[in-house]
């Protein structure tokens, strides 16, 4: 992935997907659920020049088919309508007609032509959507650039989720200040390959469609698919993203002295949504960044960094506060990246385990002790080249198991 300059300078604001110029949002609940919010919407003043990324299972649900279509038209979106508590995974001819409903009534509450609208859907498998509730659910919806609608739409995206998640940055480009928001959910069956659960990123960039998604298939391979909590990929995972052009910079090219900015901020907005999730983890009680340096490339790196991330074995010590270094090595030498067994320095924080691959003393009790807290960094150097990349996860839990056990009860 391209360096970014230090003199770069990109601010986290108060903020969300409603705070870039153009974008408004809402969310209310149509009873698919008891009493939470489970439709949402996104909506841009005019159409915006849009990217996605989508889950590599073969099973890609009828909303993932119907986002695809839209998208193949001309790369345009003006909005995006969301429901939770059934993904309309696995539902046939009878799934798809309904997505495609769901995406035309979306579209003619705002006047739009239909193929302005992406689809997303999230809960649980192999279950009709519950067509007439979610219709009208988007009637009711209110659209509107408050903060407050930005967090009905949040809360309408969620499964179990234990709260909100999203973000908001600002930079400069051409000497105009530009903003990009975004917001997610994802919880379990996070193990991305191409995506995550579901994220939507909002800007008011002006940049062309074709570069927008090559942009977001770049700073994903180090984002989203950097994350993982259970080992599974959804058959719904999906991230769109929506640049309307309202700022009015210059058009975004690789060859814009401002690319790099642009990179930054759809770089630090893709890493905040992907380390809301992992933290989130179902049952989590920890949030685990693992940094690899020394790899022979960043592509190694950034499979030894997931590797150990995604490592049951690792994710239990983490729970168990149990500083066993082993469970580590064990996961860098099976993730089939070039790894010299003699060169391999392994820390647990500022606690070192392992130095050119000898074991070192430390105090258990120290160890522990910082185990004990809700973040902890796991620090591999291979030795081995310049190549260097992160991943983020999350303990594994008593509790994981009991949400999954239920989860459709």
């Amino acid at each position: 992935m391209e360096v970014l300059s230090e003199e770069i300078i990109t601010k986290k604001i108060k903020g969300s997907i409603v705070t870039p110029r153009g974008f408004s949002a809402a969310g209310t609940n149509a009873g698919l659920r008891y009493s939470k919010n489970d439709v949402g919407m996104i909506a841009s003043s005019v159409p915006a020049s849009s990217a996605a990324v989508y889950t590599l299972n073969v099973f890609q649900a009828a909303p993932i088919k119907v986002t695809q279509d839209s998208l193949s038209t001309n790369g345009l979106l003006q909005g995006v309508v969301v429901n939770s508590a059934c993904a309309n995974a696995c539902t046939g001819e009878k799934g798809l007609k309904d997505a495609y409903e769901m995406r035309n009534k979306a579209a003619e509450k705002l006047g739009v032509e239909e193929d302005l609208f992406a689809v997303a859907s999230t809960g649980v498998i192999g279950e009709f959507l519950p067509l007439d509730k979610v219709i009208n659910g988007i009637e009711a919806l209110k659209l509107n650039s408050q903060i407050e609608n930005a967090e009905d739409f949040q809360n309408a995206i969620l499964t179990t989720d234990t709260g909100i998640k999203g973000c908001c940055y600002q930079a400069e480009i051409d000497g105009v200040t530009v903003y990009m928001g975004g917001a997610a959910k994802g919880s379990g069956m996070i193990h991305p390959n191409m995506a995550t659960m579901l994220g939507f990123v909002t800007t008011d960039v002006k940049i062309e469609p074709e570069y927008l998604q090559s942009a977001l298939k770049q700073v994903t391979n180090f984002t989203f698919n950097q994350i993982t909590v259970d080992g599974d990929t959804s058959t719904n995972d999906m991230v769109i993203v929506m640049a309307n052009g309202e700022a009015h910079n210059q058009s975004l090219t690789p060859d814009h002295p401002d690319w790099s900015v642009f990179l930054e901020l759809l770089t630090l907005t893709c890493e905040s949504l992907a380390k809301q999730i992992a933290k989130d983890g179902e049952g989590a009680t920890k949030l685990v960044e693992v940094l690899v340096d020394g790899a022979k490339d960043n592509e190694d790196a950034r499979m030894v960094a997931k590797q150990i991330v995604g490592s049951n074995l690792v994710k239990t010590a983490i729970f168990g506060s149990d500083a066993n270094w082993g469970r580590i090595i064990c996961a860098v030498g099976q993730s089939q990246a070039t790894v010299n067994p003699d060169t391999v320095n392994i820390a647990i924080g500022s606690h070192v385990m392992l130095k050119n691959s000898e074991p070192q003393n430390f105090n258990e009790e120290e160890v522990r002790a910082y185990l004990d807290g809700d973040f902890i960094q796991i620090f591999v150097d291979l030795q081995n080249g310049i190549g260097s990349s992160k991943a983020w996860g999350c303990d594994l839990s008593y509790d994981y198991v009991k949400i999954n056990a239920s989860y459709r009860t």
